[in-house]
């Protein structure tokens, strides 16, 4: 049996018994799933996710330029694979550290982006705004460079990924309306009073 569902290379053994996984349509799913032979449990290929934060400061973001596959030498915000013990702020926060250096809070939601992966599980991206951005970068080993771009020299057509384009159109959008919005001095609703 044959799916577009499932890796090209997908898992052969039971994380739970080490029983041989095969794939096949169980009677209560909808599409071919991988059952292990011995104990019977299915094997769920899910997407991964994927937490990451866009940092800001004097106007400024900051972006690193990928130094592992896949699109190595592509420009991304620090994102990264969440790890099973923490939420997903916590996660942005630490990719920020480990990437650039930065210490970071994961601050408002800039969006939730989804998109397949032909060779792997697809992703689900979950990205942040960085607030209260400390310390000078740093870049760690998964980056070639970080570098701090004005909004208007962010190099699009050298983004990493569709996820990324997404993000940052979503931020910068976020970015406008928010100045757009900021309260103008109040009028004085009175004239000064003169004399005494």
């Amino acid at each position: 049996m044959t799916s577009t569902h499932v890796s090209p290379s997908p898992p052969r053994f039971c994380p739970h018994c080490g029983g041989h996984l095969s794939e096949r349509l169980p009677a209560t799913e909808e599409r071919p799933r991988l059952v292990c032979d011995q104990c019977q449990r299915i094997l769920y290929f899910n997407p991964r996710v994927v937490a990451g934060v866009i940092v800001a400061r004097g106007g400024r973001l900051l972006l690193l330029r990928r130094a592992i596959e896949p699109r190595r030498g592509t420009w991304t915000f620090p994102a990264g694979y969440m790890e099973i013990d923490e939420t997903a702020e916590q996660a942005a926060a630490r990719e920020a550290e480990e990437e650039v250096g930065l210490k970071v809070k994961a601050g408002p939601l800039v969006g939730v982006y989804s998109r397949p992966v032909p060779e792997s599980p697809g992703v689900l991206v979950v990205v942040f705004q960085g607030q209260q951005p400390r310390g000078r970068v740093k870049i760690g080993c998964e980056v070639l460079e970080a570098r701090w771009f004005a909004p208007d020299d962010i190099p699009w057509d050298d983004l990493s990924f569709d996820t990324t384009h997404w993000a940052l159109r979503d931020w910068l959008r976020a970015r406008h309306d928010r100045r757009r919005r900021r309260p103008q001095r109040a009028a004085r609703l009175f004239p000064p009073r003169r004399g005494g």
